[in-house]
């Protein structure tokens, strides 16, 4: 990786909200929840070009409620990366977007629920379609890109642990039941899910595509287990990136290390399509591992092989912000994560864009 600044090349974009001089790159990051919030929300300052490739695999929280009461693709991931992307440069912008935010703590079926969520539903049903109400939600937030699911089918994720057993719902196998030590040896999709046309397209188009970092089977592989996502990334000309999570997660990746976490993802997409391993090597504070720690949680340990043909770049990328959990979010969610900026600028380092 080149040290120092270089200048980049003026362009002018024309979209909302967007600023001149900033980078004419295809951006495609896959994934969802606050792993892509954090890549969407860094990399939305340097370039307009930026689509967001979604999990729908969801089942946790409200998404049980807009599979089962509407019949509708859980929205949540979708929510978070549109927030992510939305214009805040007025007032009003910054307030549609704490709009979106906004989770009921109390109320007969609304305590948990975001107003993002429910919007997304209430569009859904007056435009015809959960397509069109994304991209019409893109509109209204003035977003700096655009969203797109993996997938319009619906769908549960499948995973089969090490003693046989099988977990079927991203929430179950987020939150074991069994013993979390028990390693997953397989993830599917139930039914087969196919990508959609526009998510492929996407992606064969990217000049860079970003992977992770997110809950590592039900977030990340997720995405990849959709038929026809890996296909796209291998045929895609496009630099790809790999963003190692900062912890390790009981049910998911207990006991791994960076290692192992690029074995796994080897079964779902081949490591030599990989341009760079993008790792954080700032200490987390003790304080936060004492609280890890009740959760079986531990750092992914940097084992990584130099010689395995992509590039390991180990930096401090850190968010040094406290995670606040909002009232009536009785999820378990992240205690610390990646910092915007630092991921945005060490993607675009390594591929010399800055």
């Amino acid at each position: 990786m080149k040290s120092g600044l270089r200048p980049f090349v003026a362009h002018t974009i024309v979209n909302f909200g967007v600023r001149p001089n900033m980078i004419d790159k295809k951006f495609v990051v896959i994934g969802g929840g606050t792993g892509s919030f954090s890549v969407l929300s860094g990399l939305k300052k340097y370039t307009s070009q930026i689509t967001a490739i979604v999990t729908m695999a969801d089942s946790g929280g409200s998404a049980k409620m807009e599979r089962d009461e509407f019949g509708l693709l859980p929205s949540s991931d979708i929510r978070k990366s549109l927030i992510a992307l939305a214009d805040v440069s007025s007032a009003d912008s910054l307030l549609l977007r704490k709009l979106f935010e906004y989770r009921y703590s109390h109320g007969t079926g609304l305590g948990g629920v975001t107003f993002g969520n429910l919007f997304l539903v209430a569009l859904t049903k007056l435009m015809g379609s959960q397509e069109q109400a994304i991209e019409k939600a893109g509109e209204l937030l003035r977003i700096n890109g655009r969203v797109l699911p993996v997938s319009l089918d619906r769908i549960h994720l499948v995973a089969t642990y090490q003693d046989g057993s099988e977990v079927v719902g991203e929430h179950d196998i987020d939150n074991p039941r069994h013993s979390g030590k028990v390693p997953i040896t397989k993830l599917t999709t139930r039914p087969i899910a196919k990508v959609s046309q526009k998510a492929k397209e996407a992606i064969r188009e990217a000049d860079v595509i970003i992977v992770g970092p997110g809950g590592f089977y039900t977030t990340t592989l997720a995405t990849l287990v959709v038929d026809g996502v890996t296909e796209a990334i291998v045929v895609s000309k496009a630099k790809k990136i790999f963003i190692m999570n900062l912890m390790t997660e009981w049910g998911q990746t207990y006991g791994f290390t960076a290692q192992k976490h690029l074995l796994e993802l080897n079964k779902y997409l081949p490591l030599k399509n990989l341009g760079f391993v993008l790792i954080n090597n700032a200490p987390i504070p003790s304080g936060v591992l004492a609280r890890y720690k009740m959760f079986h949680a531990m750092p992914i340990t940097n084992d990584l092989i130099t010689s395995a043909g992509y590039t390991i770049v180990a930096l401090d990328l850190l968010s040094r912000q406290p995670v606040l959990n909002q009232k009536g979010d009785t999820l378990k969610r992240s205690l610390i994560r990646h910092s915007p900026s630092k991921l945005a600028r060490a993607c675009l380092k390594v591929l010399n864009l800055i």
